[in-house]
């Protein structure tokens, strides 16, 4: 999914894997005050549980790495 940062892209909340493995609470987006970049803001649910923003494109982009080709997170349910 392309996209210049600032276009509206619909992000459901909930849990979210990173193609390492790794899951996520997506909460939603956020523009920056500034440029009106999206972000989306999340929060790890291993470790310290930390939150994070993330450039919306980035987010969304298709990843190909060691053998694995897809997108960089994928949905995998609703938040408990």
């Amino acid at each position: 999914m392309k996209t210049d940062g600032r276009e509206p892209v619909d992000i459901e909340p909930g849990i979210y894997e990173h193609f390492k493995g790794q899951r996520y609470e997506v909460f939603g987006t956020a523009k920056h005050s500034e440029t009106e970049e999206v972000f989306i803001s999340y929060r790890t649910l291993y470790g310290d549980h930390s939150s994070w923003v993330r450039p919306i494109e980035m987010f969304t982009e298709h990843v190909e790495r060691d053998g694995y080709s897809g997108p960089r997170f994928r949905r995998v349910g609703p938040s408990s």
